[in-house]
């Protein structure tokens, strides 16, 4: 590809991951579509970028029109190359699915499954005309083993997770490859969900299990990882190998989990599996 400034575009870029990912991969050199729903993220994401090395572009990934108009537009400035397209944008609540409101289990289908789902198809194109070009997807460590009281949340990892799987193989003749990032629990916006109605946060909710919370900055090593390398899914941080492994050796541990989100996952992290 020789000297050419290789192109990202993340969507959930104004803030958690995509922030992340978007600061780690600009301090490689690379230029980055910041994409989201949110101008003030967004533009504080930016700020954060090397000057001249990124593009704003509002977007609702639900949105099919937006999906077309938004790479349009960063690829305009690319020489219509994607190098690594990053479905980062979703959401994630807890809870009963009994309890749940219609249209939250629609919202985050329509967001963290279609969405992803939406990009790709928009994507296709500039992907297949970029040498060695990937699409790297959000997935979670909720995608590898199904997690009590956030069932709706999880069918939509593993979905995602199939996903990446099934493009793996259909898209390796055409030099794309397809990734996914597993993380367990990490400190950005979407863990102020996993206990609504309690006094504590997320984060404080997880640690007083015993579970661990990682800093957000794991997150752009463990992209480019992913990008880079020969595996189709990263686990990222302990807790989420931990799950994987369990999830292979262990199935039946995990099957016999009763208890919600927390308490599960304390019994399954703390034995070391």
């Amino acid at each position: 590809m020789g000297d050419r400034r290789k192109p990202i575009f993340v969507t959930g870029g104004a803030s958690g991951l995509g922030r992340e990912v978007s600061r780690y991969f600009a301090s490689k050199g690379w230029f980055v579509g910041i994409a989201d729903i949110n101008p003030d993220g967004m533009a504080q994401t930016a700020a954060m970028l090397p000057a001249g090395q990124s593009s704003i572009h509002l977007l609702d990934v639900t949105n099919r029109e937006q999906w077309k108009q938004a790479l349009a537009d960063f690829t305009a400035t690319t020489g219509g190359k994607i190098d690594v397209l990053f479905n980062n944008a979703g959401i994630g609540s807890g809870g009963a699915i009994q309890d749940m409101d219609d249209s939250d289990i629609d919202r985050q289908i329509a967001i963290n499954l279609t969405g992803v789902i939406n990009g790709i198809r928009a994507g296709f194109e500039y992907l297949k005309n970029t040498p060695d070009s990937c699409v790297l997807n959000t997935s979670s460590a909720a995608g590898i083993y199904g997690v009590g009281g956030l069932s709706v949340y999880s069918a939509t990892k593993f979905a995602v997770r199939g996903l990446t799987e099934s493009h793996d193989i259909e898209w390796r003749e055409l030099g794309i490859k397809s990734r996914s990032l597993m993380p367990g629990f990490i400190d950005t916006n979407i863990i102020g969900n996993i206990e609504p109605g309690s006094n504590q946060t997320g984060k404080e909710k997880l640690e007083s299990a015993g579970i661990e919370v990682s800093p957000v900055e794991i997150i752009g090593p463990a992209a480019w990882q992913a990008v880079h390398g020969k595996k189709v899914h990263t686990t990222v941080n302990k807790m989420a190998k931990q799950l994987a492994f369990a999830a292979r050796w262990f199935p039946g541990r995990l099957r016999n989990q009763r208890t919600g989100l927390v308490e599960g996952l304390e019994t399954i992290v703390s034995s070391g599996t």
